[in-house]
């Protein structure tokens, strides 16, 4: 009976390291937890079983000559790791790998499903502390080639804890199901404190492929099931370079120091009394601190074997006067050969020699994958293969999470790329094809379409696609302006307000649906409206004359026919005073005085 607990469920899902989920239609998601498709595994000889094949090793296996040698290397770039070079450049790896992004984040979480996004947030961020933890993982990944890193997992929350594994104790065991040739277990040998490994002390423990993330290398497949360290193309040049280094230095404490040769006149000395003579000079100017190694004893016995000693020479004759000369140390002259070894040394680790402390004047504001885009190049390669094994890491806390279906693989990680200079580049070609689309559709040279297929490499599912999403995007564009210009938000309303020609047209944006319309007969009370009242007119809501004018015009009339006639006692009064002839006198202000003078008497 198959074995449905989490932990045989997760057995199964990574018994092939690929991942397969269907995301609709025929269109499937691959997710190769080992890279198991990077790099051909059987049509190359192991590198171990070719160099040693020929050799029986008294009776030890292929696979414990292999781990023999994997320990003679890792020896090797523990050594190399003290080199002020090699450890500034895998230094360097960890940090350029570990930038953080303008947002402030090492890893970026793309995923359009909300819990997934919180849920691996939580996962890398507060369970794995992948701020401060990532940078040491690619370090030792970079040095060995290798990193093991065991993963803690609950049946209900999922990975809660992660130990990382020795290289020099974790074992990738391969090819142990003739059925399933991916089955893939870790095995862990410690050792024991006798120095001796634990499968003579039975302290060894396996695990399954689902429980170990296995961070490597993957450029020779020389070196599978592991991968190639970082530093390995440099080793023998180090070795050669650290021998140089080593004779200069000898060369320069051994013969460098100058030496003063003092020449003594012996005047008339026998020859048999010279050598005498010349002891009691050397033993009275020089004498040379010895310490007696059996003994003990301090004395100042002269120590002719040391070639930092000065020479004394016994002169007569023609040369005779005592004269002190100094001769000159020997100079190494190797220094080129230094060089030579040291550029093929930092060629083989690509690293930039200005950050390596060889040259001055970097600018402030360039990073180091900005000086050298070929650098960028190889950081991006050890960020792919980090960000596959975050990636199983994940798929794995996602299926403990319940996630079983297409959402197990519905996310995608990156970590931030530190070239500004290789991201430049990138967007100086998508701006230049965009240029050339541009002026190749204005000037209507050539179909849409033939830009879409030769410009961008688009298919025809893609060209279909992107069309759409070009009228999604019209659609939001016109949305956004009515919502900032009339308050309307055509999505909500099903209208269009505001605009001259829906507001002259009265349309309402549905017209060329397919609902709508009155039913057959028309509605209630439906056809031409009355016809309201027009301005001077009797219909008008003031009647003919709004302003008056026509009455005003006839009241002031005296014609006949608005039925007017002249006020009888003026005609009259005018036919009296044209046919009486009475008399008229003048009247003078004297007279008028001189008779209200006398009215005012007789009174």
């Amino acid at each position: 009976m198959a074995d449905t607990t989490l932990f045989g469920r997760l057995k199964r899902l990574f018994s092939s390291n690929v991942v397969v989920r269907n995301i609709g239609g025929r269109k499937l998601k691959v997710v190769d937890t080992t890279n198991s498709q990077h790099i051909a595994k059987h049509s190359l000889v192991d590198r171990y079983t070719r160099l040693h094949g020929a050799n029986t090793y008294g009776g030890y296996g292929d696979a414990d000559m292999a781990k023999a040698t994997r320990l003679g290397l890792f020896k090797d770039y523990e050594t190399m790791d003290a080199d002020s070079i090699i450890a500034s450049a895998l230094d360097v790896y960890a940090d350029e790998s570990t930038m953080k992004s303008e947002y402030g984040e090492v890893l970026a979480i793309h995923t359009d499903n909300d819990n997934i996004k919180q849920i691996l947030t939580n996962l890398f961020y507060d369970v794995l502390n992948i701020e401060f933890n990532l940078w040491s993982w690619i370090r030792n990944m970079c040095k060995y080639g290798d990193f093991f890193l065991h993963l803690d997992i609950h049946p209900k929350y999922g990975i809660h804890h992660v130990t990382p594994l020795s290289v020099y104790d974790t074992s990738r065991i391969e090819g142990l199901d003739e059925e399933n040739p991916e089955y893939v277990k870790f095995m862990l040998e410690t050792m024991s404190s006798s120095g001796q490994m634990a499968r003579h002390s039975g302290q060894k423990k396996e695990y399954e492929n689902f429980e170990v993330a296995h961070f490597r290398l993957l450029s020779d497949s020389n070196y599978l099931p592991y991968g190639k360290s970082m530093i390995e193309g440099g080793r023998k040049t180090w070795k050669q370079l650290s021998l140089m280094e080593d004779a200069m230095l000898i060369h320069r404490i051994m013969r460098a120091p100058e030496k003063r040769i003092f020449q003594i006149d012996i005047g008339n000395i026998p020859p048999a009394e010279v050598d005498q003579y010349m002891q009691q000079i050397i033993n009275k100017m020089k004498k040379a601190p010895v310490v007696d190694e059996s003994t003990g004893d301090y004395n100042l016995k002269y120590n002719m074997q040391n070639i930092t000693e000065d020479f004394f020479l016994p002169v007569r004759g023609g040369d005779s006067g005592t004269r002190i000369e100094t001769t000159p140390g020997l100079t190494y002259e190797a220094i080129d050969d230094i060089d030579y070894l040291k550029n093929k040394l930092v060629a083989s680790l690509r690293v930039p020699r200005t950050f390596l402390g060889f040259e001055e004047g970097v600018g402030e504001r360039a990073s180091l994958a900005a000086q050298d885009v070929r650098f960028a190049r190889t950081i991006e390669r050890i960020q792919r293969i980090t960000v596959s094994e975050l990636t199983k890491i994940a798929i794995v806390h996602l299926y403990a999470q319940g996630f079983t279906d297409e959402e197990l693989v519905n996310f995608d990680l990156t970590l931030t790329n530190p070239s500004t200079i290789y991201e430049t580049e990138k967007v100086n070609l998508w701006n230049e094809k965009a240029t050339l689309a541009s002026q190749i559709m204005q000037e209507g040279i050539l179909s849409t379409d033939w830009v879409y297929r030769n410009v961008f490499n688009f298919s025809s599912e893609e060209i279909k696609d992107q069309r759409n999403k070009i009228i999604w995007d019209t659609k939001q564009r016109f949305r956004r302006t009515q919502i900032e210009d009339e308050g309307n938000d055509p999505a909500a309303s099903g209208e269009a307000q505001g605009t001259p020609s829906d507001m002259a047209s009265g349309r309402t944006g549905h017209e060329l649906d397919d609902k709508g319309g009155a039913p057959e007969g028309g509605f209630d009370g439906a056809g031409r409206p009355k016809e309201g009242g027009k301005y001077g007119k009797d219909s008008g809501a003031r009647g003919r004359d709004p302003l008056g004018a026509h009455k005003m015009r006839k009241d002031g009339s005296a014609n006949l026919k608005y039925g007017k006639k002249l006020a009888l006692a003026h005609v009259e009064k005018l036919k009296n005073n044209l046919i009486n002839n009475n008399d008229y006198k003048l009247i003078n202000e004297s007279e008028e005085i001189e008779k209200e003078y006398k009215d005012e008497v007789d009174k």
